[in-house]
């Protein structure tokens, strides 16, 4: 009996079978490796050009899958004190940068991390700060602060694109990590 025929004919099921289960676990550990990083999810990136406008000229223009829509809501109307900075914009540009938040907040969003960071906050609070959600204190609990506040290149756990290579293209991998002044991080 030739055996080659059966294995010809088996040898894609196997193939797409493993794909399956490894971007299945990939996705549970938000870290695809290899052909598989395809399947990773981590956040949408932000694709509205006056949202990245106004906000990203004073600061990292933050995917709106990082917070609940309830969370942007209250900052787009508190935005004459942004976090002690007047932000205050015309109203057509305040409300169309609330409804582009709104609709790619973390509740709304389809992408791990922004499903991670919406059940991190119970339904009645309202957080303001990403570093304040449960879920970002999860991920950073091994971080020592002296690598990022007491880094002078860093500075703050706010200013994601310091150490997540990739941020701005929604990538948090932790394999991306490389913090200033000490190099690729893996905890």
């Amino acid at each position: 009996m030739n055996i080659w025929k059966p294995l010809v004919l088996i040898l894609p099921v196997i193939v797409v079978t493993t794909g399956v289960v490894y971007a299945d676990r990939d996705e549970r550990e938000g870290e695809g490796r290899g052909w598989f990083s395809s399947f990773r999810l981590d956040v949408a990136p932000v694709t509205d050009p006056l949202y990245q406008e106004e906000c990203g000229a004073c600061h990292f223009a933050y995917q709106p899958g990082l917070l609940p829509e309830r969370s942007w809501q209250k900052m787009m109307t508190q935005l004459d004190d942004h976090f002690g900075d007047n932000a205050e914009l015309v109203e057509a540009k305040r409300q169309q940068i609330e409804a582009y938040l709104g609709t790619n907040a973390a509740d709304h969003a389809n992408y791990k991390r922004s499903k991670g960071f919406a059940r991190s906050i119970k339904a009645d609070e309202i957080v303001l700060r990403i570093t304040d959600t449960l879920y970002f204190k999860r991920k950073h609990d091994e971080v020592p602060a002296r690598l990022v506040t007491g880094n002078k290149d860093v500075g703050s756990y706010s200013h994601c694109a310091a150490c997540h290579t990739d941020a701005a293209k929604g990538s948090y991998n932790e394999h991306e990590v490389r913090i200033p002044g000490v190099g690729r991080w893996d905890d």
